[in-house]
């Protein structure tokens, strides 16, 4: 399977209408923080199942495709991407790789499916001073990135890494950050330890932004949202 093949075959899959929904959705307009973003207007499922046929492109292929002002076409080499990660041994290539474009991983859905299969996953059992790094970035997908990839450490039992970043979080000001913090400290409640999510809380509630604490207590009844919500 060649690149100028997919890169075909995708175009015919797009849609015009669900083109429209996507741009409205990402918030593609002036200022926001999808801007220029152009959508063909494929569904998530279609890309998986497409990406499935092509992951033998190489890595030269998959950097034209991160490239791409098209969001399918980022979309697409991450989920080949992962592909590789998954099945060779060279894991360290692809994790480089990965970092080399995370600035091209430029908006939510990219990050949120891919960085916890590559990043997450390659740091389990490694050093993770680069998650601070990219935590204390300017770059508000590398934010993102460092949330995220927490997503597998939790998954595996472990708490450190988001608490310590969800600190660096605090001060942050971008509601996708506020978003994906807070998702992640449900999680840990959820697959880890509610009383380790509370402790974090009871702490810092009164200074979260409003949209992170609201994420971070959905799975609570309701006496205990109200208790956090109110305070």
């Amino acid at each position: 399977m060649t690149i100028n093949k997919l890169i075909k075959e995708l175009k015919e899959l797009g849609n015009e209408d669900y083109k429209q929904i996507l741009q409205n959705f990402f918030k593609t307009g002036k200022g926001q923080y999808g801007e220029g973003d152009i959508f063909l207007g494929i569904k998530v499922p279609i890309l998986r199942k497409t990406a499935k046929e092509y992951f033998d492109l190489s890595l030269k292929d998959i950097q034209k495709l991160i490239d791409s002002k098209i969001h399918e076409h980022r979309l697409i080499a991450l989920f080949v991407l992962i592909k590789k990660y998954e099945t060779t041994e060279n894991k360290k290539e692809i994790f480089n790789f990965y970092l080399k474009n995370a600035k091209q991983v430029n908006n939510w859905d990219l990050v949120d499916l891919s960085a916890p299969n590559i990043v997450g996953n390659y740091l389990l059992d490694k050093e993770r001073s680069i998650l601070y790094k990219l935590a204390k970035s300017d770059n508000l997908w590398e934010k993102r990135i460092s949330i995220l990839a927490t997503f597998a450490f939790i998954k595996n039992g472990e708490s450190k890494d988001i608490l310590k970043i969800s600190r660096i979080m605090l001060n942050d000001d971008h509601d996708l950050i506020h978003k994906a913090t807070g998702w992640m400290l449900r999680e840990l409640g959820k697959k880890v330890s509610q009383a380790e999510e509370e402790k974090f809380l009871k702490k810092y509630y009164k200074v979260m932004p409003r949209t992170m604490l609201r994420y971070s207590i959905e799975r609570f009844n309701e006496k205990k949202r109200q208790y956090y919500m109110k305070k």
